[in-house]
């Protein structure tokens, strides 16, 4: 099975994230606390509570490199705490928003972290030493709603975002004396900060879970209409392809290899997408199932199905031979995943291991060593 570890840790997680070693794990049990627990004689033991903020935090992100952990609030702040000792010490950021702070990412080089906020903008935050605090430039008037995905390119440079406006864009956050010119590569490489290199129409429904691959060559974003979108060469003529399957919409995704997409989501079993070998994408199956659903079952009439559940009918009554049977939601997770982090190994790209955790209080370990199937995609 593709679950290696199951853990109970509260009623609901809004978010988590985990220390550069894996030894410990960050999460909001969806209140205005980080809990951070670690493993001790085989189980989990809670041994800090991270207390500034006073509403429910919608992000966290714990650094690999400086070991240091960002959050981010409804209450409109955000924060960097530095281990010292025994305890985590707080720095405030400024963020000069004026509606809740809904997602948060550190840069590749860790120099830099986003904010995606529900004022329509996204805070790219750095380090003052002069003033000892975390200092925010805004991009604005780009986004005609909340902001509910940001990700880093490789090249510490592009940011792409997702929204509930239906659009994917990617733009450049370039800041003179924090970032070195040598790192801007390709079209961005004459593009000020906050410069739009591309705006994506694919969806026409909220759009989340923005990721690019560990390349930086394709990015990945899903939509609230149960449609996943894969976009190479990102620019001024990107290559789109979108992938619609039967199920409920997803939330989140991973790249966990150039050619290989998890998604999760309302449907609480993580869906794996991958492209073959002349790079189209399509669904594979679901993790925890043996059984992938079949091609001509899976993109049957969606409107069918649909139309049967408004009026109470059941699929086997809609009298469409390309609709399958309806197959049980969840599984090791009871309720909507609504977060996906990579388990990486130290020096490599690939991620064979991730975690995942829900609005039923679970995190999820998952192993793809084992599934067979797979391996090609890997």
């Amino acid at each position: 099975m593709a679950a290696i570890s199951i853990n109970q840790f509260a009623k609901c997680i809004t978010c988590h994230a985990w220390s550069p070693d894996q030894s410990m794990v960050a999460l909001s049990p969806n209140s205005d606390e980080v809990h951070i627990y670690r493993m001790s004689q085989d189980k989990w033991e809670r041994v800090h509570v991270l207390q500034r903020h006073d509403q429910i935090i919608s992000g966290i992100d714990w650094s690999t490199r400086s070991n240091r952990i960002v959050t981010v609030s409804h209450d409109r702040n955000s924060y960097v705490w530095n281990q010292e000792a025994a305890e985590w010490v707080p720095t405030l950021v400024i963020l000069r928003l004026n509606r809740a702070a809904l997602c948060v990412q550190w840069s590749p080089k860790e120099n830099k972290f986003a904010v995606g906020s529900g004022a329509k903008t996204v805070c790219i935050c750095y380090y003052e030493q002069e003033n000892n605090w975390w200092v925010s430039k805004l991009i604005r008037k780009r986004h005609n709603s909340s902001v509910t995905g940001v990700a880093w390119h490789p090249n510490n440079i592009l940011l792409a975002t997702t929204s509930t406006d239906g659009k994917c864009r990617v733009f450049s956050t370039f800041i003179k004396g924090v970032d070195a010119r040598d790192s801007r590569t390709g079209s961005s490489s004459d593009a000020k900060f906050g410069e739009q290199i591309v705006q994506l129409d694919l969806s026409f429904s909220w759009a989340f879970g923005v990721k690019w691959s560990p390349s930086g060559n394709t990015l990945a974003y899903v939509g609230h209409n149960s449609m996943i979108y894969f976009v190479d060469d990102v620019g001024p003529s990107p290559l789109a392809q979108n992938v619609a399957f039967r199920d409920l919409p997803l939330r989140d995704v991973l790249f966990v290899s150039e050619r290989m997409v998890i998604g999760v989501g309302f449907d609480c079993s993580p869906m794996v997408f991958a492209a073959d070998g002349s790079g189209i994408w399509s669904f594979i199956r679901f993790l925890g199932e043996r059984k992938a659903v079949s091609s001509s079952a899976k993109y049957g009439s969606q409107f069918s199905e649909a139309f049967g559940k408004l009026y109470g009918q059941s699929k086997q009554g809609v009298g469409n031979d390309g609709v399958e049977h309806s197959r049980t939601r969840g599984g090791i997770h009871e309720n909507c995943i609504n977060c996906i982090v990579a388990l990486r190994e130290d020096g490599s790209s690939k991620v064979t291991r991730f975690s995942t955790s829900g609005l039923d209080g679970k995190i999820v370990i998952w192993d793809l060593k084992n599934q067979e199937d797979l391996s090609v995609y890997l």
